[in-house]
C-alpha cells in the first residue's frame, strides 16, 4: 500500500482523535462548538504533527458543509478569490458557511491575508487557519481580530503510546504483523511530540523487518534511524524560544541550563555567528560592569569562532557561555542608557553648556564658547569639579552603581573625587556649579517599551 501510515491513521471523528484534550475533550471549547453545529473562524497554532489539519477535516465532516483547502505555499490572491466566489455560490445549499482551510497560513503575504478579510467578516466563509509560527508575528492584526486563536500542544508520552498501540491494532497493514512494543523510549524521543514523525518512524522500522514477528527495541530503532533530526527552525518560534531560554539561563547564573540550550542551538544547525552575537550582548547587558572581562571574553570567543569554524568553534562558545553564566551580574549600564534615552526624549534638545562647546572661530570665542573650561588633567587626580550636563539636568544622576565588588570600586573612586559631599560643613546649595557633578538625584524612569523576541 502506497499510502503512508500517518495518512492511513488519520482520524475521521473526534472519538478517534488523540491529544488536545483542552480543546476537544468533554466540555472543552472546540468540542462544544462542533457539537452545537455552529463554528466561528479560528486559527490553530501548534508545532508540526499535533493534528491541526486533521482537526479541520473532522470539523468539516461533522458539519457536512463544503470544505475548501488552500496551501499558503502554492496559492496566490487569485486562488483565494476563486475559492471565495465558489463559497458564495455554494452558501445557499448549506445552513453553515463553507469552510476554507488554509494550511501554513503564516506563509500568506499581507495582500493575500487582506483578501480574506471581507469574506470572513461577512460570513461568506468560515476560516480555519493552521500555523506553526506565532500568529501575533505572522498574521495581520485585522485578520487575527476576526478569528479565535487556539493553541495545540505537542503530544505527551501517554498520547504517543496510545497512538502506537492504535496503529498496531487498527492499521490494515500493521495488524497483519505480530508487532511487540518492548522499548519505546528512542521512538518517543525521536518523534519530539510529533504524531506524524512517530508514525513515520514506526512504518520505517516495521517495513525494514521481514520477520513475521517484530519486537521493537531501542537498538532496532537506532539501527534504522541513523540521526535524530532536532526540532529547530532558525526562522520560527522554536528558534526564538531556545534563544530566549539561553539568554535567560545566563542571566539567571545557571551554567548547566545555559550550556544545554547552547547545545540545542548547535545541534539544530544555528549560525555560530548568531550565537556569538548573543553572548556579546549578554556580556554587556547582563554582566556589564560587575565583570568587565566578560565582554572581552565574549568578543574573543566571537573572533575565535570566526577563525576556526565548526566543529571546534563550539569550544570557545561553551567557554564563554559557562564564564558568563558564572559571572556576577549587573545591568547598571543597560539601565543607564535606557534611562538616558528616555530622558532625552522627555527633555528634547537641551543646549550644551557654553564652557563645553568647541570654539574653532574668533566669533565663537567672543560668544563665550569654551570659556572657563577646566582641563581635568591639569588638576590633582585628573579631576576638577565642573558641570558637564545641560543646565536643566545638572542635578540628575543617570547611572546607578549596583552592589557588586567592581561597581563599588567605581563608586568609591567617585566618592573620593567628590569627597566634599561627605563634609557636613560644605555648602550643598543647588545653584553652585561646584556641586553639579556630585550632588545629583537619581533619574527614575521605566525603559521604553521595545518588542524583543528572544
Amino acid at each position: 500500500m502506497n499510502i503512508p501510515l500517518a495518512e492511513r491513521m488519520r482520524p475521521k471523528t473526534l472519538d478517534d482523535y488523540i491529544g488536545q484534550k483542552h480543546l476537544v475533550g468533554p466540555g472543552a471549547v472546540l468540542r462544544k462548538m462542533i457539537d452545537s453545529g455552529k463554528i466561528s473562524s479560528f486559527i490553530l497554532w501548534g508545532p508540526p504533527g499535533v493534528g491541526k489539519t486533521t482537526l479541520a477535516q473532522i470539523i468539516a465532516n461533522k458539519l457536512e458543509t463544503p470544505f475548501y483547502t488552500l496551501s499558503a505555499v502554492t496559492s496566490g490572491v487569485k486562488d483565494v478569490r476563486e475559492v471565495i466566489e465558489k463559497a458564495k455560490n455554494n452558501r445557499f445549499f448549506s445552513l453553515n458557511s463553507p469552510i476554507l482551510f488554509i494550511d501554513e497560513i503564516h506563509r500568506f503575504s499581507k495582500s493575500q491575508q487582506d483578501s480574506l478579510l471581507g469574506a470572513v467578516e461577512q460570513g461568506v466563509i468560515t476560516l480555519i487557519g493552521a500555523t506553526t509560527e506565532n500568529p501575533s508575528f505572522e498574521v495581520i492584526r485585522p485578520l487575527l481580530s476576526r478569528c479565535q486563536l487556539y493553541v495545540l500542544k505537542s503530544l505527551d508520552k501517554e498520547d504517543l503510546l496510545a497512538l502506537l498501540e492504535q496503529a498496531i491494532k487498527k492499521d490494515v497493514v500493521l495488524r497483519e504483523k505480530k508487532i511487540t512494543l518492548k522499548e519505546t523510549n528512542l521512538m518517543l524521543r525521536y518523534s519530539g511530540g510529533d504524531a506524524r514523525k512517530l508514525l513515520n518512524i514506526l512504518e520505517l522500522v516495521t517495513s525494514s523487518c521481514n520477520d513475521e514477528e517484530i519486537v521493537i527495541t531501542d537498538q532496532l530503532v537506532s539501527e534504522r534511524i541513523q540521526e535524530n533530526p532536532m526540532a529547530y527552525d532558525k526562522e520560527g518560534e522554536i528558534h526564538y524560544d531556545i534563544v530566549s531560554a539561553f539568554i535567560k539561563s545566563i542571566r539567571g547564573s545557571d551554567p548547566d541550563a545555559a550550556i544545554y540550550w547552547l547545545a540545542r542551538m548547535i545541534e539544530g544547525g544555528e549560525d555560530p555567528a548568531f550565537i556569538a552575537r548573543r553572548l556579546v550582548i549578554s556580556a554587556s547587558e547582563d554582566i556589564g560592569l560587575a565583570n568587565p572581562n566578560a565582554l572581552l571574553l565574549a568578543n574573543a570567543a566571537f573572533d575565535a569562532v570566526m577563525k576556526i569554524g565548526w566543529p571546534e568553534g563550539r569550544i570557545p562558545l561553551a567557554e564563554a557561555t559557562v564564564y558568563l553564566a558564572s559571572s556576577p551580574k549587573s545591568n547598571s549600564s543597560y539601565m543607564a542608557i535606557n534611562g538616558a534615552l528616555e530622558l532625552v526624549r522627555q527633555t528634547g534638545n537641551l543646549p550644551v553648556p557654553l564652557h563645553l562647546r568647541n570654539a574653532p572661530t574668533k566669533l565663537m570665542k567672543e560668544l563665550g564658547y569654551g570659556e572657563n573650561y577646566k582641563y581635568a588633567h591639569d588638576y590633582e587626580n585628573h579631576f576638577v569639579e565642573q558641570q558637564f550636563l545641560p543646565d536643566d539636568l545638572r542635578q540628575t544622576r543617570i547611572w546607578q552603581p549596583q552592589p557588586n565588588a567592581q561597581e563599588q570600586k567605581l563608586k568609591d573612586h567617585l566618592n573620593k573625587l567628590c569627597k566634599w559631599l561627605d563634609d557636613p560643613d560644605k555648602d550643598k546649595g543647588t545653584g553652585n556649579i561646584k556641586h553639579a557633578m556630585c550632588n545629583r538625584t537619581a533619574f527614575l524612569t521605566t525603559s521604553p517599551s521595545i518588542l524583543i523576541r528572544y
